[in-house]
């Protein structure tokens, strides 16, 4: 055999798994951004305009050409998913593609929406009248949210298959679009969904404030783009938290085995204690962490407490469960979802409590500096949990009809498309970082004329009302 033969000769379902899940991990990042940030924009936007405040209309402004940039990269990152559909997994979207792609095919209607209002958004700046411009922001807000609802849709029903019949050959024959769309699982797993991204897009933008106060910079200009981001995200953390323990509850009776895994639970039974970290073996005993008696039963349901009976892994056939290698990526991934939500809802209630008390942010520079280290805390979070989401799911691809390995491609050059496809993403997320710190300084130095007034005359050097700004 020859050394090109050896190199390519590989099982392609592990590469295919990882091609997939990188781009995923780095899609997911600019997708908060994509849904919140546009709202953060109009809050500023509106701020300015009623209370004739300059300060919110230049945030709005910067935020608003930021907010395009990162938009165009991920409308890069979501273009190479959606043909990752067909390359990796083409016998799924053989056999399953007429219903899978109904709200993605939504998802892309809402896409062109967002596209044309961002761009007539940016171009508005001196040329729409003020409110009719801050107008033409929120059909960009309502359509990233669409998009957001559609695409959580699919992963959803990847969990809780519903609305469609298979012929005799195991083939989509017919497909009811909203049972399709409306699964069981759909409408808590798209208000977690929604919640993380106004979550992880509040505190990302309002990290790099942060970090800015810590450098003495006190312009209001930097308390104003921190307190915007942070407020959105602070006030939408309480709820995220109520989701997250319903879906949690809910993962129980609808998705045992995954809640199975997130508890480290081999045997049925009750009284289950809680392992904060901790590692399941191959036996079904866990080794390490810390044991909490019973507090595992007792988050499965409330009512009837320590008494609550968890299904164990070993109810279920070997090759319909995660792997105990998977289990253990599962758990770990859901306590590090966890730890970091709960100390980013600590860290919204200091910024509560204080804003109540004295209408301004607590004086302690700790909090500084877990606000500057919250956007990265925000991401990890939701990346573990998407981790949960989709390693709890294995084998299936599609819960109960197609497994992983059997709707991957079989190409084994797969190899190399990852590795290419790393080195590119690398290669855009270096320079999506090295635009917006260029933006961002010439922001600062005056050089996109943010000493004229939005909505006001041109200074000299500036073209008149109605030109380029």
């Amino acid at each position: 055999m020859s050394t090109a033969s050896l190199l390519l000769a590989v099982d392609p379902v592990p590469w295919a798994r990882a091609q997939m899940a990188f781009t995923l991990a780095v899609h997911i990042v600019l997708v908060p951004l994509g849904v919140s940030w546009a709202c953060m924009a109009l809050i500023a936007h509106a701020r300015g305009l009623r209370r004739g405040d300059a300060d919110a209309l230049r945030l709005a402004r910067h935020w608003s050409k930021c907010m395009a940039v990162t938009f165009a990269v991920g409308a890069v990152t979501g273009t190479v998913l959606t043909f990752e559909f067909g390359l990796l997994w083409p016998h799924f979207m053989d056999r399953f593609g007429p219903a899978f792609g109904i709200p993605f095919a939504i998802e892309g209607l809402f896409f062109f929406t967002e596209a044309i209002f961002i761009a007539i958004y940016i171009y508005g700046w001196k040329r729409l009248s003020p409110w009719v411009h801050w107008w033409t922001g929120v059909p960009v807000v309502l359509a990233g949210i669409g998009g957001t609802v559609s695409v959580v849709a699919a992963n959803a029903w990847m969990n809780e298959p519903a609305g469609f019949t298979l012929d005799a050959a195991g083939r989509v024959a017919s497909v009811d679009p909203l049972a399709l769309i409306f699964n069981a699982a759909m409408p808590l797993q798209t208000a977690h969904m929604l919640l993380a991204a106004y979550v992880v897009g509040g505190f990302l933008v309002a990290s790099v404030y942060a970090a800015a106060l810590l450098r003495g910079q006190r312009e209001r200009y930097q308390r104003l783009g921190f307190l915007i981001p942070f407020s959105v995200a602070a006030l939408a953390m309480p709820a995220q938290m109520l989701v997250g323990d319903l879906l949690a509850r809910r993962l129980h009776t609808h998705e045992p085995v995954k809640f199975a895994a997130i508890e480290l639970v081999h045997t049925t039974s009750s009284d289950v204690p809680e392992f904060l970290l901790g590692r399941l073996q191959e036996d079904g005993s866990v080794q390490g962490g810390l044991a909490i008696p019973g507090l595992a039963s007792w988050l499965a349901d409330h009512r009837t407490g320590r008494a609550t009976v968890i299904q164990g892994l070993s109810d279920f056939p070997a090759d319909e469960r995660p792997t105990t290698a998977e289990v253990n990526v599962v758990h770990w991934a859901w306590d590090v979802m966890v730890a970091l939500g709960s100390a980013l809802f600590a860290l919204s209630l200091w910024f509560g409590a204080s804003w109540l008390r004295r209408r301004d942010l607590p004086r302690s520079a700790w909090f500084l500096r877990g606000a500057a280290a919250a956007g990265v805390a925000a991401v990890v979070s939701m990346e573990a949990g998407w981790v949960v989401t989709e390693v709890g799911r294995q084998p299936w691809i599609l819960v109960g009809h197609m497994k992983v390995a059997q709707a991957a491609t079989g190409d084994e050059t797969v190899r190399l498309t990852f590795l290419v496809v790393v080195g590119l993403y690398l290669a855009l997320a270096c320079t999506l970082v090295w635009i917006l710190r260029v933006m961002a300084r010439r922001f600062r130095e005056g050089d996109e004329r943010v000493d004229d007034a939005p909505y006001g005359p041109q200074s000299a050097h500036g073209p008149a009302r109605g030109g380029r700004p």
